[in-house]
């Protein structure tokens, strides 16, 4: 399913974001909401060789792995008009091209009580990508974190804005997979420091 055909007929759109899209949209949008999705969660499982690492040393970033007991919290932006066809052409580049991850339109429920929820675009990357990196403990994940650079930057700064954001927007929620990341990661950026 292209993200352009969804388009068809509708007044507008909104767009789930999970990574480094809760922090840096890069798109105009007219509103956003913190809420969830149901049936995923969210793993650092997916290589990146743009955007926070290189070929040589792939970053990690995260992807959703379908899970009926699990949920992830983001935050979901609604594009109207031109918004609309703007953000996916940018997405298509961003998520697609350069990032290897397929759409899929789920169910995203905002924050708070008395919300309906509202059918959103998520982009995902599954295991049969080239840059599916797949499983691993949280040292090794922190380590590779806390060793790469890609084109937009640190791949630790990747991880610790999405620390810090589910910490800010999401505190009731408690993402074990994201915050024993981000321990190990700091605890070789730590031991780096001491060994300098």
């Amino acid at each position: 399913m292209k993200p352009q055909d969804i388009l068809s007929g509708k007044a507008s759109l909104w767009i789930f974001g999970y990574g480094s899209l809760v922090w840096k949209p890069d798109f105009r949008y007219k509103r956003s909401s913190v809420g969830h999705i149901q049936g995923y969660k969210r793993r650092f499982w997916h290589g990146d060789n743009f955007h926070r690492g290189d070929d040589k040393s792939p970053g990690r970033v995260v992807t959703l792995i379908e899970d009926d007991d699990e949920s992830t919290w983001g935050v979901a932006f609604e594009v109207t008009g031109s918004q609309a066809e703007e953000s996916l052409k940018y997405l298509d580049v961003r998520e697609t091209v350069c990032g290897g991850y397929i759409t899929r339109m789920v169910d995203f429920f905002p924050d708070g009580e008395d919300q309906s929820p509202v059918q959103a675009l998520v982009y995902i990357a599954t295991s049969d990508n080239p840059l599916y990196l797949g499983p691993a403990s949280p040292e090794e994940i922190g380590g590779q974190i806390a060793a790469c650079r890609g084109k937009t930057g640190h791949n630790l700064e990747y991880l610790l804005r999405l620390a810090e954001f589910m910490r800010s927007s999401c505190p009731h929620v408690e993402d074990h997979h994201l915050f024993s990341i981000e321990a190990a990661a700091l605890t070789v950026v730590s031991y780096l420091l001491v060994a300098q």
